[in-house]
């Protein structure tokens, strides 16, 4: 998906071009790996942001595996080659995850261990560890009772459809029906966003939100099915998240349930609680609190696309506004004036055919 909106915001078919041949061999290995018989979904274990593995089809990982695919297809029409396979793995895998991973509210994961390629579950390694046994008497009782450690299951995850987002975010398009991922993202926000964190319990890093503050916390379970020992780091608050599901929902016209959230992570960076200039999750300045940027793709809907020379403008708010946009050969702003669409390019070049806008509803 990075590659795709490298491509489309630099214009440079010829370097994509050369490229292609090392992403396609990239995909393959995701396929072989992840998805061996084939089916769209992402089933072996996958290792992922949260430190570990999750076993089974979960929403988070075949959003991004279903925006890959899009993307390859794509750039693979682009370059006259043949996607008709990436296309048929496309079309298995938003069904899958339409009809079997979505409960009415929100995407979740199903947990499978038995009958992988895998194997043992047993033989993967804990976190900071090398590879061997570490499961116990008790851990191997819950292995056969609730599955691997560390999974999510009916979870409410505010990363449930994050492929989604940066499919959004890149312009490779819609993946997943909308109003499947509208429905999980206020679920998220329904259910994962407290504005009073007090008598909320959380052993792992609490710094990051604590006490009267509010903050989206990383997966909650509504319905229940909260496995024994959860996923990695659900009960922490992490504004990199925040800001991407925040942006997402924006983008979705759920304007006032995103700037909550907003809110609340910048009131908690105020400059006297915290440093107002380094959203930390691990460390400081931490990379994923730059998830932010999308705020403006959000508010502003503008994307430029080098390879047409079109400016996409498809504004959250109505009326007239003003934004930032950067390409790769300029920078200047965009908004509209008077109820007309505007470019005002402030330092090198956009070249531009034509602007596509489309008003807030």
């Amino acid at each position: 998906m990075k590659v795709y909106r490298e491509w489309r915001v630099s214009g440079d078919t010829a370097w994509m071009r050369s490229l292609w041949p090392k992403v396609r061999k990239s995909l393959d290995y995701c396929i072989r790996t992840w998805d061996p018989g084939r089916k769209g979904s992402i089933e072996e274990p996958h290792h992922n942001t949260y430190d570990i593995e999750f076993w089974g089809p979960d929403g988070m990982s075949l959003s991004f595996y279903v925006g890959a695919l899009r993307a390859a297809v794509l750039m693979g029409k682009a370059v006259g080659d043949d996607v008709d396979d990436y296309q048929t793995l496309l079309a298995k895998g938003t069904v899958f995850a339409e009809t079997k991973l979505f409960n009415g509210d929100y995407f979740f994961q199903q947990v499978e261990w038995k009958g992988l390629v895998a194997g043992d579950p047993t033989r993967f390694a804990s976190i900071g560890t090398s590879a061997g046994p570490i499961y116990s008497p008790e851990g191997k009782a819950l292995l056969e009772k609730e599955g691997p450690r560390y999974q999510y299951g009916s979870g409410c995850l505010a990363d449930g459809v994050l492929g989604a987002w940066l499919a959004w975010a890149c312009g490779v398009g819609q993946v997943f029906d909308a109003a499947k991922v509208r429905s999980h993202l206020l679920s998220v926000r329904r259910h994962n966003f407290k504005r009073d964190l007090s008598t909320h319990v959380n052993t792992e890093r609490p710094g990051f939100a604590c006490g009267d503050e509010a903050g989206l916390l990383l997966c909650t379970w509504p319905h229940g099915g909260q496995p024994s020992l959860p996923m990695v780091y659900a009960n922490e608050v992490w504004c990199g998240i925040e800001y991407q599901v925040a942006s997402h929902l924006i983008s979705t016209g759920q304007i006032d349930e995103g700037l909550d959230i907003v809110r609340a992570c910048r009131n908690r960076y105020d400059g006297a609680k915290r440093n107002p200039f380094a959203e930390q999750e691990w460390g400081r300045w931490y990379a994923r609190s730059l998830s932010s940027y999308a705020l403006l793709e959000a508010f502003s809907g503008a994307r430029y696309d080098r390879v047409d020379q079109v400016l996409y403008l498809r504004p959250a708010v109505k009326g007239d506004f003003r934004s930032f946009l950067s390409t790769a050969t300029g920078y200047g702003t965009v908004g509209v004036k008077d109820g007309k669409p505007f470019l005002e390019v402030v330092s090198g070049t956009i070249p531009l055919n034509d602007i596509r806008y489309q008003p807030a509803g």
